[in-house]
């Protein structure tokens, strides 16, 4: 396994990360227990977690994969083995008012208190060791949005109140470090802005999408991430699997997350399964495996800290975790460009 420093902090984390949105709905308590072993004896050291999983988010559900984390750690009493992240969920046109969460959940210091005390329960710790926003509480350009328009929003928590309420939890030793996942480049800048002219804790990464059909996060993050040194956690790299072959000629294998779920269309529209469909054929004409390829393409980025895998079975896990030993002739990265070039960002 490779470690990347994370941000300006002293931590080491695996370049694979392993994520957990599928345990409590697609995945049981078991299976969650069985891939915390594989992945910890295969060197990862870095695992991702979030309030509002599992996902698609439910009330009846909510909080289970933090549940499972908490149980390993009761079991294995492996806390010191593991650095853990999590994320608070604020509030957002483009997911709801999830009432379920303290009654509609908000970036406020009241909220984010809240939430962290009730994640530190659920996962049966003292501390969190990284510690995320989940999204903007504003309205602006995540989850595939495109095309920003601007709006003035009445109501909403600052930025400058977010950071100062997660400071507080840094500096009571709740938390370690901080971090912002589906952010801007406005956004990252004002989180650095904030911490420098209040003296507030800075934050240490950034989780954004990042794969071969997405990779909007080169356009104006990459530079701010490696100035700045906060690391991309790079989610979604295999583009909810589209890009491992799964479902290439419209297959919708039984069980698969886009057969189950209806929701998840970001990676089907007709550019990024044309583009899909040549990344594959690109993977297989050098014998290559098509997810490796698209995995280690993400691993290779040096403005990457951790990739985010998730898997529901044990043998995708392996796979996935084993893309660290792949590196990619100047042959097929010249053939990625190319696609790049002919498909550029068909699914942001």
């Amino acid at each position: 396994m490779e470690y990347r420093k994370l941000g300006n902090t002293n931590l080491d984390v695996s370049l694979i990360c392993l994520g957990t949105m599928t345990w409590g709905q697609q995945n049981s308590l078991d299976d969650a227990l069985q891939q915390l072993d594989y992945a910890l004896d295969q060197g990862v050291n870095f695992v991702d977690a979030a309030e509002m999983y599992p996902v698609p988010p439910r009330a009846e559900t909510q909080g289970r994969t933090e549940e499972c984390i908490g149980e390993w750690f009761a079991r294995r009493g492996g806390r010191d083995r593991v650095i853990l992240a999590t994320k608070v969920s604020g509030r957002s046109d483009a997911t709801g008012d999830w009432r379920h969460l303290r009654g509609g959940p908000q970036l406020s210091r009241e909220h984010i208190r809240q939430a962290v005390r009730d994640s530190l329960k659920r996962l049966r710790t003292d501390y969190i060791d990284l510690y995320q926003v989940h999204w903007p509480e504003r309205t602006t350009n995540f989850f595939g949005q495109l095309g920003y328009r601007h709006r003035e929003q009445d109501g909403l928590n600052s930025i400058e109140e977010t950071l100062s309420a997660l400071t507080e939890l840094v500096r009571e030793g709740l938390v370690r470090h901080i971090g912002i996942s589906n952010e801007t480049p406005w956004g990252l800048m004002e989180y650095l802005r904030a911490a420098r002219e209040r003296d507030l804790v800075r934050i240490a990464s950034i989780q954004n999408p990042y794969n071969l059909l997405n990779r909007s996060f080169e356009i104006g993050l990459a530079e701010m991430s490696l100035r700045e040194q906060v690391g991309l956690l790079a989610y979604s790299p295999l583009a909810m699997a589209m890009l491992t072959g799964k479902y290439s000629g419209g297959a919708r294998p039984e069980g698969a997350r886009l057969t189950l779920f209806n929701r998840f269309q970001r990676y089907s529209g007709p550019q990024a399964v044309a583009a899909s469909e040549a990344y594959v054929a690109l993977a297989r004409a050098h014998d290559l495996d098509p997810g490796a390829m698209a995995l280690a393409f993400v691993n290779s980025r040096e403005f990457v800290t951790s990739t985010i895998i998730g898997a529901t079975r044990l043998d995708q896990l392996a796979a996935n975790i084993a893309s660290v030993q792949v590196k990619l002739s100047e042959e097929v990265i010249a053939g990625i460009e190319a696609i790049h070039r002919q498909y550029s960002n068909p699914a942001p």
